[in-house]
């Protein structure tokens, strides 16, 4: 049980948030900036017109080495956890992968790289002590599972983030998407993987926390850049189709209910190995009872988190997970799951909002199409 006294935790750009003016609030144990005084409209749009510089060092990072005596390959050992092909990644390639239990359930959804002596993975905040654990106790013996505590990570994502990273790191403006690469800025060694969560081009940047204020400080004196709080960040992902753990996807959800059957390659399903390997293997032969969706309701109203989703006779046959308003898309926009018989684009749906029934339908994902780099 959590000590409801337990200090929350604050990360190395703190005081940086508090004098740029931001609104702080509690997220995942860490005291996190909600918005800043621009806005989270005005940061949300920034971001897909320019650049935004987002704080996400409350997020964990993870290294697995392998041990000498073991004689076992970390990538190995990590596709017993995970249904990714992991030894298949290339050395300075990034992958997203799930952390399934035995139901084929989610436990965690992760960022593995391949950094040539190790891989490096970032996990979710408020799953990260629970997943270093999980890593701890099933590859105990097999590899060494270091938690790296003493870095912070930034993201810079938007169209303009490239121009203004290659700045001060030249190399990473040809990075290809889902890269990972050891670089210096402004003499400070850092990791700079070419992703994001906002389905805008962008960068993740692992660096020392005593280095992450000077760093952050460099990239927000750049015209293009302004700093964007975790508000902007959720409508941003909402847009995008992305998952946020704990809502759209959790431990009761499979990859095949949440339609990430893409993070599930030919090889991990032929040779299992992963837990939950014969469910999901199951549904992907017989198609599963649920389905996440997008869902687009009619007007200006937005539907939130546990909106009831009814059929045309008023049955409820699912959930909203995640919804808002969407600022790029021009309107609210949502992600739930219906059952499978409803889950075609298209489909007309109901909406319990505040008691009131709302017309809508199943909408196609991504809500605002996802501008990675693809070279």
């Amino acid at each position: 049980m959590t000590d409801s006294t337990e200090a929350i935790k604050t990360t190395a750009l703190h005081a940086l948030h508090v004098e740029l003016g931001a609104r702080m609030v509690p997220f995942a144990g860490y005291d996190m900036p909600v918005q800043y005084p621009l806005g989270i409209l005005k940061e949300h749009q920034h971001t897909r017109d320019k650049a935004g510089l987002f704080d996400v060092s409350h997020m964990g990072q993870v290294r697995l080495k392998p041990i000498a005596s073991a004689g076992v390959d970390p990538a190995s050992a990590l596709e017993t956890l995970v249904p990714g092909d992991i030894k298949g990644l290339a050395v300075g390639r990034t992958r997203y992968t799930l952390f399934l239990n035995e139901q084929g359930g989610i436990l965690d959804d992760l960022m593995v790289t391949n950094a040539g002596d190790h891989l490096f993975l970032v996990v979710n905040a408020a799953c990260k002590e629970q997943d270093i654990a999980h890593l701890r106790g099933k590859l105990a013996g097999l590899v060494e599972v270091e938690y790296l505590a003493d870095l912070a990570l930034l993201a810079l994502q938007g169209p303009m983030a490239a121009e203004v990273m290659a700045r001060f790191v030249p190399e990473a403006a040809t990075m290809p998407f889902m890269s990972c690469r050891s670089a210096q800025f402004n003499g400070v060694p850092v990791t700079l993987t070419r992703s994001g969560y906002t389905g805008e081009d962008g960068y993740e940047l692992s660096c020392p926390n005593d280095a992450a204020e000077a760093i952050a400080r460099a990239l927000l004196a750049e015209a293009e850049v302004e700093a964007i709080g975790l508000g902007a960040r959720d409508s941003l992902r909402l847009e995008a189709g992305l998952c946020l753990y704990g809502h759209d996807i959790d431990t009761t959800t499979t990859p095949v209910d949440g339609a990430l059957e893409w993070t599930l390659p030919k090889r991990r399903r032929a040779e299992g190995g992963f837990p939950g390997h014969a469910i999901i293997v199951q549904q992907l032969a017989d198609g599963a009872s649920r389905r996440r969706v997008g869902i687009q309701p009619e007007g200006r109203q937005p539907a939130r988190e546990h909106t009831d989703i009814l059929d045309a006779n008023g049955t409820k046959i699912g959930e909203i997970t995640s919804g808002g308003f969407g600022p790029t898309a021009g309107a609210p926009v949502a992600m739930g799951y219906v059952d499978r018989a409803h889950a075609a684009v298209g489909t007309p749906l109901t909406l319990m909002v505040r008691g009131k029934p709302l017309p809508a339908r199943v909408a196609a994902l991504p809500f605002v199409p996802q501008r990675y780099y693809r070279g």
